[in-house]
């Protein structure tokens, strides 16, 4: 399996899943999945289907309007950049452009290593998330907070915090989470808390940033938002 292949089946929370899918290279006749994965049966698999099955909200895509229209597509975490230049983007088009309340709209589609981003500061500080995916802040120290949320204890400049994903989303832009990768969040919760799958995937949830939307899958949410009239951004 290529690197790129099981780096994206493990943020994905797929890695046994995905190789369920093609069991003539990883499965034995038994249904056990054999190659350092004998733990795994299409229980799991089950699992992971009974997910995706769930009912998913679309209705975002009544709020996309306006003129201007863009989709930021957001895979790495990256100090958070990503978000920041949904932001600079509508500071921008509004100051310069004149563009009036209304007339733009921004989705965020928050993906892949970058879903941690749409957790709350609760869950990165409580789960490790920084040392857990050895992210880096400007200092070259592990990062210990999500870089789109105001740090616990440390001011935001004004201009700065309006940037900030909460506020983003407070002022009408949309941000979805890729069901895919939010597998890597339920696990984290799983393997600390020691919880069945159904109990840390509702724990989960109710850490998510307040206002993100959970999508099946981020590339799911890009093709939606780009029928839906938006540009493709590749903020990362």
């Amino acid at each position: 399996m290529s690197t790129a292949r099981r780096d994206f089946l493990k943020h994905a929370g797929l890695t046994a899943s995905g190789l369920a899918v093609f069991p003539s290279v990883a499965m034995g006749g038994s249904g056990v999945a054999s190659r350092g994965h004998s733990s795994f049966t299409f229980d799991h698999a089950a699992e992971w289907e009974q997910q995706q099955a769930e009912p998913w909200d679309t209705t975002w895509v009544k709020k996309i309007t306006g003129t201007h229209k863009a989709m930021f597509d957001i895979p790495e975490v990256e100090g958070g950049v990503g978000v920041l230049r949904s932001g600079i983007w509508q500071r921008q088009f509004t100051d310069v452009l004149k563009v009036p309340a209304g007339g733009l709209s921004s989705v965020m589609v928050i993906r892949h290593n970058a879903i941690f981003l749409a957790m709350s500061q609760d869950f990165w500080t409580t789960y490790g998330v920084g040392e857990a995916e050895k992210l880096k802040d400007d200092d070259e120290k592990t990062l210990l907070h999500n870089p789109v949320l105001p740090a616990p204890g440390k001011d935001v400049p004004p201009t700065m915090r309006a940037y900030m994903l909460d506020q983003q989303i407070g002022a009408g832009a949309i941000a979805l989470g890729c069901g895919l990768a939010f597998r890597s969040v339920v696990s984290m919760i799983q393997k600390q808390d020691k919880l069945d799958a159904a109990e840390s995937r509702k724990k989960a949830m109710s850490m998510l940033v307040p206002g993100v939307i959970m999508q099946p899958s981020g590339i799911f949410a890009n093709v939606l938002a780009q029928q839906a009239g938006c540009v493709f951004v590749q903020a990362v």
